[in-house]
């Protein structure tokens, strides 16, 4: 029993930073039509403000309130000096953003060295869950994941920007006929989407190992993420990172990190090919 509850908790730990990675890639894309390469290198910005902060003698807090900040400012620069040029131009996009990402990389080098770093735990000591020691922190981190979605889902479903911002994933030519600020729209959709990808850089910055190349290790579940749940849809990539999340690590805890690397993949093409336009996409035509 004890041994089942540690690895639910484990898998939930897991599905949900990688919710917070898949969500705003998928934001991005569904609205923008853009497939952000960088995306990992934003969440290793996050993780590496984090760590400015730890060295500064700032809080953790301190750090999970400035990468978000930090990165959402850089991706609206980004926004403004790059990918507004590459507009309607898929393969553009993928070059750009690939582009982007090395230069993002070779500057965390220039700026903070090759080696990797670590954050202290700032809450070290284990919680009771169910009768099972857990360590403290990684129920902060599930907690700090479920407020972020909750926040972003309130948004995009209690907000007039969000009813704005589905208009456009629906249908970007009729939202602009009918007066909706696409380009506003896009600027500030790309700034959400890296500062949710800052925000999961953040908060796990205590539990990993900080390199330059640490993004690359999310970016590839999250896009799988995304094909699996489907697009047009703010839900549909949770339930892709469910199904990607949760077999990764159930994968792992039984066998070994490449072998749940193997059956993710095979379960993911074995889902998109029953299922082209994602799990979710029955959901969404019935209701």
């Amino acid at each position: 029993m004890a041994a089942a509850v540690t690895m639910l908790l484990d898998a939930s730990n897991y599905v949900l930073i990688l919710m917070l990675v898949a969500l705003g890639l998928a934001i991005v894309f569904g609205l923008m039509n853009v497939i952000n390469m960088a995306h990992g290198e934003f969440m290793m910005l996050g993780a590496y403000a984090a760590l400015a902060c730890h060295q500064s003698g700032l809080p953790m807090a301190a750090g999970l309130v400035v990468a978000p900040l930090a990165v959402g400012l850089l991706g609206l620069a980004v926004e403004e000096l790059l990918i507004r040029r590459v507009y309607a131009r898929l393969l553009d996009t993928i070059l750009a953003t690939w582009g982007l990402s090395l230069i993002l990389k070779q500057s965390i080098v220039m700026a903070f060295g090759p080696g990797s770093y670590s954050v202290p735990n700032p809450l070290p000591m284990p919680v009771s869950v169910l009768g099972v020691e857990y360590p403290a922190y990684r129920l902060f981190i599930m907690g700090v994941a479920l407020a972020a979605l909750a926040a972003t889902f309130w948004l995009f479903f209690r907000t007039e920007w969000g009813l704005a911002a589905r208009s456009v994933i629906a249908n970007r030519s009729m939202a602009a006929c009918l007066g909706i600020d696409t380009r506003r729209l896009d600027r500030l959709t790309f700034a959400c989407g890296a500062a949710l990808a800052g925000l999961a850089g953040a908060v796990i910055t205590p539990i990993v190992s900080l390199d330059p190349q640490m993004g690359t290790g999310f970016l590839v579940p999250a896009f799988l993420s995304i094909l699996v749940g489907g697009l047009g849809s703010v839900a549909a990539p949770l339930a892709g990172a469910t199904a990607v999340g949760a077999t990764d690590n159930l994968v792992s805890t039984f066998y070994s990190p490449v072998w749940a690397q193997g059956v993710v993949f095979t379960v993911a093409i074995l889902l998109i090919r029953a299922f082209p336009d994602g799990v979710m996409a029955r959901v969404r035509r019935r209701a």
